[in-house]
């Protein structure tokens, strides 16, 4: 076997199994997506916050469908980059929103990271502004990339381990935090965050962000076992499981804290809803649970991510360099998906990590619907209505979300826009010279 070819990304066949895979996939949901986006909801939409997790999980559900009918039909370690091949072929629009979703992946990485600075801080009574949020959360990434390293036994783990803990530890917070408060009623001031119509779909944006993780879950198709039937059974039960923890959390954090001191609180409200409900130890349990939600989160999107980018390396799509790198591209990946981690996690803060995030996954997701529409609704048996309603529900939070941050942070659009005129403009100078693609027992695709 030649150098070039021990570079070839190594999948272990059936090395994941169901359980495996929904804690890998609810280890990026309940990850900062319950912790930081409670407050930053609140503070878009008021007191109906927790209707705006709710209107999230129906469009999520909606989006949905289209990945399980394609994780059923082409289960891939490539997973989303799979499917707008099979939709695309080797065309721009395969190649640029598929860096889109790797981009806002690394994106949740660093609100995943910057989420466990400002939690652990709360134990030292240390403003969550302080720099130690970006180098607390950078050394998580860093911890993170060294366990992904291992095996792949290993890596599930740890993470199945980290994501029973996790849900327990939070279905237990819901529930002593709803018991030992005064009332359910959120307690409102004079000056809260007025309820627009606007603010509630820019919420709602937010709240998606809180269970697109489970898109994640398609990057495993090549190790699950019975992938055919796995991959589309963790999607859904992973989304399941956030609905009803996401529930119970929001009704905690709104029994115990007013309004204007969730969304003063927007980085760590959890915590801060744990100490008037049960004390410090209260506090101390919730900063654990943050840490471990985190923590785990980290470690199942940097799986996930890195064998995105792999397979868009192998698939030709990308340009790859080894940087003088031992190991195989997998490796390489992997590598470069933290280094990207770490420097967002550096330089960014929470509200606008989010912002870019769920700009790029939204422009995505409605590539996904229209490929499989234009392209592969007969190959799949995927009913048009339900994609027409995908594509509509997205396009609508989209044009939300935009709208307040044009009035509110012009900035974050601006580089948004930016980045993806980069990115679509990197991939057409670098398509034009890249060889023709090539996968070996794989489809041609569609063109465009």
């Amino acid at each position: 076997m030649t150098r070039e070819e021990d570079r070839t990304p190594q999948y272990r066949k059936n090395s994941l199994t169901l359980v495996g895979t929904v804690a890998l996939g609810t280890g990026v949901m309940i990850g900062a997506g319950i912790f930081a986006l409670t407050g930053q909801m609140a503070e878009l939409t008021g007191a109906l916050f927790p209707l705006a997790f709710l209107s999230a999980a129906v469009i999520v559900a909606f989006s949905a469908y289209s990945y399980v009918k394609m994780s059923n039909a082409y289960p891939s370690a490539g997973g989303i980059a799979m499917y707008l091949y099979k939709a695309y072929g080797n065309t721009l629009p395969t190649a640029f929103n598929a860096l889109l979703m790797y981009f806002s992946m690394v994106i949740a990485q660093s609100f995943l990271a910057r989420t466990f600075g400002a939690y652990t801080l709360q134990l030292f009574d240390i403003s969550d502004s302080s720099q130690w949020v970006s180098y607390l959360g950078a050394g998580l990434i860093i911890a993170a990339f060294l366990v992904n390293l291992g095996d792949n036994r290993y890596i599930q783990g740890v993470a199945s381990l980290m994501g029973f803990v996790k849900i327990g530890g939070i279905v237990l917070f819901g529930l002593v935090g709803v018991y030992v408060a005064d009332s359910v009623e959120m307690r409102i001031a004079v000056n809260s965050p007025n309820e627009s119509i606007s603010g509630f779909i820019a919420a709602t944006a937010l709240g998606i962000l809180a269970f697109k993780g489970f898109t994640t879950i398609t990057n495993s198709g090549a190790e699950v076992k019975d992938p055919h039937r796995n991959v589309g059974r963790a999607i859904i039960i992973s989304i399941m499981l956030c609905v009803v923890v996401y529930a119970l959390v929001g009704f905690a954090v709104a029994s115990n804290l007013s309004l204007q001191e969730i969304v003063a609180t927007r980085n760590y409200s959890l915590a801060a809803a744990a100490r008037p409900a049960m004390g410090d130890l209260g506090l101390w349990f919730t900063v654990l649970l943050a840490v471990i939600a985190t923590a785990g989160g980290i470690l199942a999107s940097i799986f996930a991510v890195s064998r995105m980018l792999a397979m868009l390396t192998q698939m030709k799509l990308v340009p790859h360099s080894h940087f003088h790198m031992p190991g195989s591209i997998q490796r390489h990946t992997l590598v470069y998906t933290v280094v990207l981690g770490l420097i967002l996690t550096l330089f960014f803060d929470l509200t606008r990590i989010a912002a870019l995030g769920i700009i790029f996954y939204l422009v995505m997701d409605m590539a996904v619907h229209w490929g499989i529409l234009r392209y592969l609704r007969r190959d799949i048996e995927a009913n048009s209505l339900m994609l027409l309603t995908a594509i509509g529900l997205d396009a609508v939070v989209l044009v939300g979300f935009v709208w307040v941050k044009v009035q509110s942070d012009l900035l974050i659009i601006v580089v948004a826009g930016s980045a993806m005129a980069l990115i679509a403009l990197g991939e057409v100078l670098f398509l034009r010279r890249a060889p023709q693609l090539a996968i070996e027992g794989g489809s041609n695709g569609h063109d465009s």
